[in-house]
């Protein structure tokens, strides 16, 4: 399934290669790299932010506080990625990735506390998900958790996952096929 957030990557990165000068502008760097963000994809967050002329990073705060998002999220430091969330005012179109960068982290973070803990204090998923105390309760209704009587543990239930899609043996000679061809080149 193609995303806008897709396409709009597939547009930044043509610009930053077709850039008259070989750089593209802050704005298409701020894009991408809040785009690579929000698909977790860390490598290429990281490899652009090296990529980035050093004078367009020094005088573009913020690029510099996307890739502060960045670094959270490559040491997996939750509650530190929400105070990096929160600790810049965004501008559009970035604030719009960013969103969508948020919720995306939570959407991932609930669904990770769901398959691992049968049992998980209410405090540790406030500090998990950069939520308030209402919320993170008002959240556990919407993923049919129970909250215990005291108020401080919750039980999680594992998301629903969808069943597997079958995959003839064509289909997986032909991947295995790419993969070592990959390999070997």
């Amino acid at each position: 399934m193609i995303t806008n957030f897709d396409k709009l990557c597939a547009e930044l990165e043509k610009q930053e290669l077709e850039a008259p000068t070989g750089v593209a502008s802050p704005s298409t760097y701020g894009q991408l790299l809040a785009i690579y963000l929000y698909q977790n994809d860390l490598c290429n967050a990281k490899f652009l932010w090296k990529r980035i002329p050093q004078n367009i990073t020094s005088s573009n705060p913020e690029i510099t506080a996307i890739w502060a998002v960045g670094q959270k999220l490559w040491k997996k430091d939750l509650a530190g990625t929400y105070q990096a969330l929160a600790a810049y005012n965004w501008t559009e179109p970035v604030a719009n990735i960013i969103r969508a960068l948020e919720e995306k982290i939570r959407e991932r973070t609930f669904n990770l506390i769901g398959r691992s803990y049968s049992s998980i204090s209410l405090d540790t998923v406030v500090t998990m998900t950069g939520l308030s105390r209402d919320a993170v309760l008002h959240a556990c209704r919407d993923h049919k958790w129970t909250v215990n009587e005291d108020g401080v543990t919750i039980n999680p239930t594992p998301p629903v996952q969808p069943g597997p899609l079958h995959t003839s043996s064509e289909d997986q000679l032909f991947k295995l096929t790419e993969f070592v061809s990959f390999l070997e080149n």
